[in-house]
């Protein structure tokens, strides 16, 4: 009724049913990335073609800049072109051997071009070097690569992660899907409601970022 009653009074102020509904979803897309987050964010892309920009001129002055060409293949995973990503990673093994960051990097780009082992050998490589790395992210990786044939070590993975993320919404919520994968109802229903409660009990800032995946929790608990 709201998004009624507003998109009439667009109309009568621009005098253009058209012009009305593109001012409506430009302040349901405002809203959106301010208070939610469902909908991708424009200016991302545009400043990480920037970023890319700069890093290969860095790189082309500096052929043995290993952090530029690290910060690269990052963009590049970040933008789905994982073969070229791949072909700038793979000579820094020897370079970033001790690095965490890096081997979850390699593995997460591996994962995506369906390299599956050689994946999970990368992450493993990176928790053995930092089990925290990227605040558990390696965790969220090798449940999904064993979700399917193995979901007793996804869920295994996903404990792990929420061990280091007892507030994360998306572990349980994602820990919800395995069980209910497994036949495990009243654990998954349990996992659900264990996200609406983390969620109430979040400070603001966080409650931000948990947003999302508190939604989709909601919607999820309705129809099992």
């Amino acid at each position: 009724m709201v998004k009624i009653l507003l998109f009439g009074l667009l109309w009568w102020l621009t005098g253009s049913p058209f012009l009305a509904i593109l001012v409506l979803l430009i302040i349901l897309y405002v809203l959106d990335r301010r208070y939610v987050g469902l909908s991708p964010s424009i200016v991302k892309p545009i400043r990480r073609l920037g970023a890319i920009r700069r890093l290969r001129q860095q790189i082309a002055m500096n052929p043995n800049d290993i952090p530029s060409k690290h910060e690269l293949a990052r963009l590049l995973i970040e933008r789905k072109r994982y073969k070229e990503a791949k072909e700038w990673l793979m000579p820094m093994q020897d370079a970033l051997e001790n690095s965490a960051e890096f081997w979850d990097d390699l593995g997460a780009c591996l994962l995506q071009l369906g390299e599956t082992d050689a994946a999970e050998a990368a992450i493993g490589n990176a928790l053995s070097i930092n089990p925290r790395v990227k605040y558990g992210a390696p965790y969220l990786r090798l449940a999904g690569i064993h979700a399917q044939k193995n979901p007793q070590t996804a869920i295994a993975h996903l404990q792990s992660f929420r061990a280091i993320h007892s507030s994360s919404v998306e572990a349980y919520y994602k820990l919800a899907l395995l069980y209910a994968q497994l036949g495990r109802m009243e654990e998954a229903k349990q996992s659900l409601a264990e996200c609406s409660a983390i969620y109430r009990s979040l400070p603001r800032y966080k409650k931000r970022q948990e947003r999302k995946w508190a939604i989709v929790a909601f919607f999820k608990r309705t129809r099992l």
